[in-house]
């Protein structure tokens, strides 16, 4: 893989919110194919550290000497026109790029650049491909959103023509990109503080798969409705996969779980038995994940052999239903899910596993989605035992939608489940300490900070 020319110009690149997970990924590919990089965050992260162990200079606050001599200032869609570094850089006549376009350029580098898209789902899918194309010594680089085990982070720079990526559909980022091909997992509401309705999210994706050209693949789940029709707008190659939907070209059947709730299943291809898959993930979501990730690399001609060793060998995406610690007979567990679909197929992987009660501890994401999906949050929480709402994580928003925790919880206990909202860390350790028992199992739930609560046990 040769690095396009018109990147080439650039030796110098500093970054301005380096510490997100898309960025540190670009940033770590950038310094292994010899570019100079440098950045800035707010604030101090795990991922910040990594960078800087790695050789990149980080600075946490502003970081106007190294804007001053970059040939390119790239940053976040998070960080504001009227930012003190992309305002310097701009003072000084020097180029400024937003991640997603700049993530584009780099997809040009690549013949075959296979963009992982859906509203849930991705970071799992995304892993699960990465991991096959590595048993299958195919040697693909890689940008995933969460810690891979298998790669010790979220990116790998590897020497061939295959860059494996999540493709985000916020703010229509993924129309940025070059795909060779594309797996769509799902479709559904969220992001609505940018989108409004499922309308405009479902045009996206349109837009998005008119992107693919001719001699392109499309990978797509009809189990989804909006899915289902997206192969109207695109000449691409079309395969197909489901678990409901008998006409998929793969589909998944004959699934049990044990345990610990890890599915096994057989796999159909075009109604002939394919291969018999175990996985060590639990929940009917992942067999769909699973299915999508074995109908992209069946595409690409991995191995039957290879599939089944490295599904069985996938434990897991950082913050993805992972297993915290045990305190006291009970084990604590942590999952991203931020939205109530992924919250209620975190929850039914839950029920298919062995445990004594179930203590979930949700902490929301953004303001406007609280508002917007509130009535759903409140019925995907009823599916535990037992709920704690903490303080809505506010990322990028201020509080003008005049919603609060108080209003879930209130929701929630209207649905008949009791529910508590507690706003302290420290006072929910304490209360879950006082209160879980033996053989319980504990989920902290969210995108935010809640991930802490389990390392103060």
């Amino acid at each position: 893989m040769v690095i396009i020319d018109d990147l080439k110009k650039y030796k110098h690149i500093h970054m301005i919110g380096i510490g997100g997970v898309s960025m540190s990924g670009i940033a770590g590919i950038l310094k292994h194919l010899g570019f100079t990089v440098t950045g800035s965050d707010r604030t101090q992260s795990d991922i910040t550290n990594k960078l800087i162990l790695e050789g990149i200079h980080v600075v946490i606050g502003h970081d106007f000497d190294n804007v001053s001599t970059a040939n390119l200032v790239v940053y976040t869609a998070a960080i504001k026109q009227d930012d003190p570094e992309l305002i310097k850089a701009r003072e000084l006549n020097i180029p400024t790029v937003e991640r997603a376009d700049f993530l584009g350029e780099l997809t040009k580098a690549f013949s075959e650049t296979i963009c992982v898209s859906g509203t849930h789902g991705k970071t799992t899918t995304t892993s699960m491909i990465s991991v096959c194309f590595m048993e299958a010594g195919l040697d693909p680089s890689i940008q995933v959103g969460a810690t891979l085990k298998q790669i010790n982070g979220n990116y790998r720079v590897g020497n061939s023509d295959y860059f494996i990526i999540e493709a985000c559909e916020y703010v229509e980022s993924f129309l940025k990109f070059y795909p060779k091909a594309e797996v769509i997992l799902n479709i559904d509401n969220d992001h609505l503080d940018y989108f409004k309705n499922i309308e405009n999210i479902n045009n996206a994706f349109i837009k998005y798969v008119k992107l693919l050209p001719k001699t392109g693949l499309l990978v797509v789940n009809i189990d989804d409705k909006y899915c289902s029709e997206l192969h109207k707008y695109t000449p691409a190659k079309i395969v197909t996969y489901g678990i409901e939907n008998e006409r998929a070209h793969f589909i998944a059947r004959n699934i049990t779980f044990d345990k610990n709730g890890f599915p096994t299943f057989d796999v159909y291809h075009n109604n002939f038995f394919y291969c018999t898959i175990e996985l060590s993930i639990p929940g009917l979501h992942n067999v769909s994940n699973a299915l999508a990730c074995i109908a992209l690399c069946d595409a690409y001609g991995i191995s039957k052999p290879d599939l089944k060793s490295a599904l069985k060998k996938y434990t897991g995406a950082h913050r993805r239903f992972e297993f915290v610690k045990s305190y006291q007979g009970a084990n604590i567990y942590d999952d991203y899910g931020h939205h109530p679909t992924e919250i209620k197929a975190t929850a039914m992987a839950l029920k298919k596993k062995q445990y004594n009660h179930s203590w979930v501890v949700f902490q929301p994401h953004t303001y406007s989605r609280t508002q917007n999906l509130l009535d759903d949050f409140a019925t995907a929480l009823t599916n535990f035992d037992n709920v704690i709402v903490t303080d809505i994580y506010a990322a990028r928003e201020i509080n003008t939608y005049n919603i609060s925790s108080q209003d879930l919880v209130n929701k929630i206990r209207s649905l008949g489940k009791n529910a508590l909202y507690i706003s302290n860390f420290n006072d929910i350790v304490n209360y879950l300490k006082q209160h879980v028992q033996k053989d319980d199992v504990i989920l902290t739930l969210g995108a935010g900070t809640v991930s802490q609560i389990g390392s103060m046990f």
